[in-house]
């Protein structure tokens, strides 16, 4: 198929540190060129694919300083896909409603992933306005606030298979890994490793909205025994990071949409402990693949319980579920239904030999 992937311009594709959206853009597009797809990338120029990347502007928003351009060039991106749309036989999207008026008169069967959060007041009326788009969700809890939407599937995120090496003997940590933002709650993750007497190491980058709040509430608690912050992961160094811990925590406190770390760390055979908060009881099985808590106090309980969870079975279950050849494959159906072909059969198969 001919295929137009829309990524955002404020990170790369993939990005170079933080970026969950640019990074599956990244996964997906790759995977489809593999499969022998043609795929045209709308993305920064500093972005890399063996698809044909067509770029908007020479470097991520983010790494020149220019978030406040936003609107100014995505409007030029979305102008030069209306003029590329005889090319395709579908559009894929990854920028959330801004496109939703284009979309309606493009001339060719396109759908949106929504990645954000879907909970805020102010989405409502644009999604009750634009019923007739077709939405991706990325997991069934992300959808809930929006129940008058086109949604036509949940897509889970997947990683390739030989992204991040199984481990399968850890060390004596505890990991968090994402941004420190205030619902992101590493705070939490400081309080568990304190009452258990363990360590806890934070890779996470700090926006500049989020500066204060590190400065103020989270910079004091970083002085806790056993706790080390070591700052924003690469993607070269994400894999040994997590693969040694002990459990990835994940103590959030809002309706997370999917939350690409956790899959990340089963990759890597390392469990999750996380908040029954969003799409967390999708993700992590509980007692399987990690434990799924509502308090600091379960937290607790099943850090102290965590080796009992068998880190091949993390891995076992990534490979079952959130691989990008399963993710490709669910959104080539969608594809193919949308541009009016027959859906080919699916065939269940493991994925790559363990590595």
């Amino acid at each position: 198929m001919r295929i137009a992937q829309v990524a955002p311009l404020f990170e790369s594709v993939p990005p170079r540190g933080y970026g969950g959206t640019e990074r599956v853009v990244s996964y997906l597009t790759e995977e489809l060129v593999r499969q022998g797809h043609h795929v045209r990338l709308y993305a920064t120029g500093d972005s890399r694919t063996a698809g044909e990347l067509v770029p908007i502007l020479p470097k991520a928003l983010r790494r020149g300083n220019h978030n406040d351009e936003s609107v100014a060039w995505h409007s030029i991106q979305l102008g030069r896909l209306s003029d590329d749309v005889d090319r395709y036989d579908v559009a894929h999207f990854h920028l959330d409603p801004l496109p939703f008026p284009l979309v309606r008169r493009l001339g060719v069967p396109a759908l949106t992933t929504l990645h954000g959060r879907l909970d805020l007041a102010v989405l409502e009326p644009v999604f009750s306005e634009f019923r007739d788009v077709g939405l991706v969700s990325i997991s069934n809890a992300q959808r809930r606030p929006l129940p008058q939407a086109r949604w036509l599937a949940t897509i889970y995120h997947g990683l390739p298979t030989d992204l991040l090496a199984y481990r399968e003997n850890p060390e004596d940590y505890f990991a968090f890994v994402g941004r420190i933002s205030p619902e992101k709650r590493v705070d939490r993750a400081i309080a568990i490793v304190k009452r258990l007497g363990a360590r806890l190491r934070i890779a996470a980058k700090v926006d500049p909205s989020d500066r204060e709040y590190f400065e103020t509430k989270i910079r004091p608690l970083l002085k806790t025994p056993g706790v080390e912050y070591v700052g924003e992961l690469t993607e070269a160094t994400k894999g040994d990071f997590v693969g040694r811990a002990a459990a990835l925590l994940f103590p959030i406190d809002w309706p997370e949409p999917f939350g690409l770390v956790m899959i990340e760390a089963f990759a890597c055979g390392t469990p999750v402990i996380a908040w029954r908060c969003g799409s967390v009881p999708e993700v992590v099985k509980d007692g399987v693949t990690g434990f799924v808590v509502n308090d600091v106090r379960q937290a607790v309980a099943a850090a102290r319980s965590v080796h009992r969870i068998e880190r091949r079975r993390c891995r076992d279950e990534f490979e079952r579920r959130f691989t990008v050849q399963h993710m490709a494959a669910a959104y080539v159906q969608q594809y193919e239904r949308l541009a009016g072909r027959k859906p080919r059969r699916r065939v269940r198969r493991r994925a790559l030999a363990h590595v």
